[in-house]
């Protein structure tokens, strides 16, 4: 993906999410579905993240969206938080907490998007808006915000064919989806098939249980049995965690000329490896823009205004056709852009990057601490 069009689509996106709000003042949205409880700006907005263990929520996605409610209410909204650490029960409970505590709008980043729709169900019949986070939650949601995930399998794979050029066709590569139980693999794998079909030969394809890296791992040295490692040219890998997993199975075979990798989530890890050139790519997502929308997003539904200008298109769930939406795109990270995007951005510093173990690496492509 163009680098520059990525910034475009993402300022076009941002642009739309800071419509104003005084413009809105219907108690319901742009389809009729029911806004929050009409207060002012002292509301209170339940935050719900699924686990601890990936660093972004609580390094970006908490304080974001605290620091977005702060600049919609003027400083008066609250913001309850609860991180269910990966257990969908746990979260379900936390839902029952937030209804008993009388928040008034529902941030939701769902461990189990099908798990979730019942304690969704329960909020909406306590008159509690909520928006979906980062996976399309099932159950009647109203609105949702995260980003264009067949895009971003889009993205990896036109990588993963830029990297191969004209050995697309000479082997077989293995495809890495991730979880079964996450709405967003599928659409990460719808994406990257509409691109790779026809031009690549896929010799083997696995969905990795839980996302798990040594899952990948497992995968990744199974391939290599069944199809040989001279004949693997590429490796499409939906995230950076199961990245490094393939990664240190193909090392452990023996090969030192890697495939490329692609992966997800620009996780500092994983754009260490892109530096070292062990990882061909990853996806950098803003989540400035994201917590800015789910923000935004929540805080009209609570006072009862509505988002229709806000929204960027619709989307269907299993059980909720036209949740109004923001998508924000995806940006494709390689070595030719680490300054220009996680860099510049603030997400990491160059100090964080070039460690001692990458110091040569970033000095060949121009990043001195």
């Amino acid at each position: 993906m163009n680098t520059h069009l990525g910034r475009a689509a993402v300022a076009v996106a941002t642009s739309a999410m800071a419509v104003s709000l005084t413009a809105c003042g219907s108690a319901e949205d742009g389809d009729g579905r029911p806004g929050g409880s009409g207060k002012g700006d002292a509301i209170k907005v339940g935050l719900l993240l699924p686990e601890n263990q990936t660093a972004r929520y609580e390094k970006f996605d908490k304080p974001l969206i605290e620091k977005e409610v702060a600049k919609f209410t003027r400083g008066k909204g609250e913001v309850i938080y609860a991180n269910a650490k990966q257990d969908a029960a746990v979260q379900s409970s936390q839902v029952d907490i937030m209804i008993t505590n009388k928040v008034d709008v529902l941030i939701i980043d769902a461990v189990d998007s099908k798990a979730i729709a019942g304690a969704v169900k329960k909020a909406k019949d306590a008159g509690i808006p909520v928006v979906a986070y980062d996976r399309l939650a099932e159950g009647p949601i109203d609105a949702y915000t995260s980003f264009d995930n067949e895009d971003v399998g889009r993205i990896q794979a036109k990588a993963l064919l830029e990297a191969l050029g004209d050995k697309a066709r000479d082997g077989q590569i293995v495809m890495m989806n991730g979880s079964v139980t996450d709405p967003n693999a599928k659409q990460f794998k719808s994406g990257a098939h509409s691109v790779l079909d026809g031009k690549v030969n896929v010799g083997k394809e696995y969905d990795t249980v839980e996302w798990k890296p040594e899952n990948a791992n497992t995968n990744m040295t199974a391939a290599l049995t069944a199809l040989g490692k001279s004949r693997i040219v590429g490796v499409y890998s939906a995230n950076d965690g199961m990245a490094g997993g393939i990664i240190t199975a193909l090392k452990a075979a023996g090969i030192s000329d890697l495939p490329p990798v692609t992966g997800q989530d620009a996780e500092l890890a994983g754009v260490q490896r892109v530096v070292a050139g062990d990882q061909y790519m990853t996806v950098y997502k803003r989540y400035a823009p994201e917590a800015a929308a789910a923000a935004e997003m929540a805080v009209a539904l609570a006072k009862g205004e509505r988002i229709d200008g806000i929204i960027n298109q619709k989307v269907d769930s299993p059980t909720t056709k036209g949740v109004p939406s923001v998508l924000v795109p995806g940006i494709a990270l390689t070595r030719s852009n680490v300054k220009s995007t996680v860099v510049d951005d603030g997400v990491y510093t160059l100090a964080e990057i070039c460690t001692d173990r990458y110091r040569a690496a970033c000095e060949e492509i121009g990043l001195k601490p």
